[in-house]
């Protein structure tokens, strides 16, 4: 296939050094020697790519066969025909598995002098070893890129390629840097008559919870009738194991415990009668039965096994004689600030007939900030609701901080289709934890803008699957997932 485009000719001037459209210099960026691997399929990739360079006003031209996007080119500078440089965007993708993904994007620049000027290439090229689900960087050295096959200008000289990572880092933001979906209500999958959960310990009358190592710096939040709200990224094993650590250091101050959960509150009782229950299958399978919650067709991260465990953790600290207390205080149906409004009428009834409780409440992220969101100035988020109605200091949020990893959750996929599966997660600038430090909660000297009080650091996060998930095609019978047997029911239902 050859590739031409029609250059337009300018006037005299001088050339510059070579940045984006927006201003980023790429020249002086340090050659990285980790790869990464997006979670997605190749082609969502490359259509959010695509979009991307679409944005900047470039047409973009695609060539199926390798799986590469060309831009249009445009000038560096203005300068005297017979010294012009132009440049384009490549991207090169590569499928790494069925949801994993490479993409590179490169700058390539043409010179109308020199015509025997070096093709000079920055290493680029994906390393070998890049296999495994959950591995999303591979240190491996960059090897060269010869840029073969690239389209070819009449007149002027490959003159270098360049691998353009202000670019890849705007489309790391939009492949992992985006909010997760919480599906209230749809539709129950089929009954489960059997369940076994991985890593999941036959209940004695001495079984001890698992409370994991140490968690610096919460101290200060432990306190008769505080309210500690902590934004849950969904998904994940590493929220519910630093909220198990916190349960377990409230327990051994002697405090009366509540561990509250995004869950509907018409599931009130069957979590109380869990919550009393030895934890046998029997009483683990009914918890599954009864609540429809964890049987959804489509589910969020909030019906993890993570979670399921965090649970368990709180049903062995009550079994070892602690007052410990678990409550559900999603709605069933409603969404925006109504849902916000019966969430905080549910915390603040127990915290009303509970008020020296140490509370533990676990949510997504927009609802336990203390303040506003800037989006919608008539939005009241739950944490904003639970400032004013308990007194002020009662009340502390903490946000998360992490490394890039994984998380199980919702979003819109690129064809603004609702997909739910395992999702890389990258952190903002602000909350990112540099690799190997230790989970802790930090807080902050006063409120941050949207009421967050510190930040509780979780380490890399990977991803904690449905405990029963629908099959992938076929009939919509319960799965066995994250190392779960179901045994579905003879008939099931739509």
């Amino acid at each position: 296939m050859r590739w031409l485009w029609t250059l337009g000719f300018l006037g005299m001037g001088c050339a510059s050094l070579s940045r984006g459209l927006d201003g980023d210099p790429v020249d002086t960026e340090p050659i990285p020697t980790v790869e990464k691997v997006f979670l997605v399929p190749l082609d969502e990739g490359l259509f959010a790519t695509r979009r991307l360079l679409e944005e900047q006003r470039l047409d973009v031209f695609e060539n199926n066969a390798t799986n590469e996007l060309f831009s249009a080119s445009w000038e560096i500078g203005v300068n005297q025909r017979g010294n012009r440089v132009f440049e384009r965007y490549l991207v090169r993708g590569e499928a790494v598995g069925p949801r994993q993904s490479v993409i590179r994007i490169f700058r390539l620049q043409y010179r109308e002098a020199d015509q025997s000027v070096e093709v000079l290439a920055e290493p680029g090229s994906l390393g070998p070893g890049l296999k495994g689900y959950t591995q999303f960087e591979t240190r491996n050295e960059f090897s060269r890129e010869t840029f073969e096959g690239v389209p070819q200008m009449e007149g002027f000289k490959l003159r270098r390629g360049i691998r353009d990572l202000p670019q890849e880092r705007k489309l790391l933001a939009r492949l992992e840097m985006v909010p997760s979906l919480e599906l209230v209500g749809g539709k129950a999958s089929a009954p489960v008559r059997a369940v076994k959960v991985a890593g999941w310990e036959a209940a004695t009358p001495d079984a001890a919870p698992r409370c994991g190592e140490p968690l610096e710096g919460v101290a200060p939040l432990l306190a008769a009738g505080q309210t500690v709200l902590v934004a849950d990224p969904l998904g994940t094993r590493q929220l519910p194991e630093a909220a198990a650590r916190m349960l377990c250091d409230a327990t051994e101050q002697k405090l009366p415990v509540a561990l509250a959960l995004s869950l509907p509150a018409v599931d009130q009782g069957v979590l109380d009668e869990y919550l009393a229950s030895a934890g046998g299958d029997a009483d683990l399978e009914r918890l599954l039965v009864v609540s429809d919650f964890w049987r959804r067709v489509d589910q969020d991260g909030r019906s993890s096994a993570g979670i399921l465990h965090l649970i368990e953790a709180a049903r062995r600290l009550r079994a070892q004689g602690h007052a410990v207390s678990l409550v559900a205080f999603d709605s069933s149906t409603a969404s925006g600030n109504a849902r916000e409004e019966e969430m905080a009428k549910h915390l603040l009834a127990f915290r009303q007939e509970h008020p020296d409780a140490w509370l533990l409440v676990l949510a997504g992220d927009v609802h336990v900030r203390t303040g506003t969101v800037g989006w919608d100035a008539k939005y009241e988020p739950l944490g904003a609701r639970l400032t004013k109605a308990l007194p002020p200091a009662s009340v502390r949020a903490l946000d998360t901080g992490f490394e890039r990893g994984a998380h199980y959750g919702c979003r819109f996929n690129v064809w603004q289709q609702v997909d739910c599966d395992v999702h890389g997660i990258n952190p903002t600038a602000e909350v990112r934890q540099e690799p190997g430090a230790p989970r802790k909660v930090t807080l902050f000297a006063g409120p941050s803008e949207t009421g967050f009080h510190g930040r509780l650091y979780l380490g890399k996060l990977s991803a904690s699957l449905p405990v029963i998930q629908r099959a992938a095609s076929g009939p919509e019978k319960p799965v066995a997932t994250h190392g779960t047997k179901a045994k579905p029911p003879a008939t099931t239902e739509p």
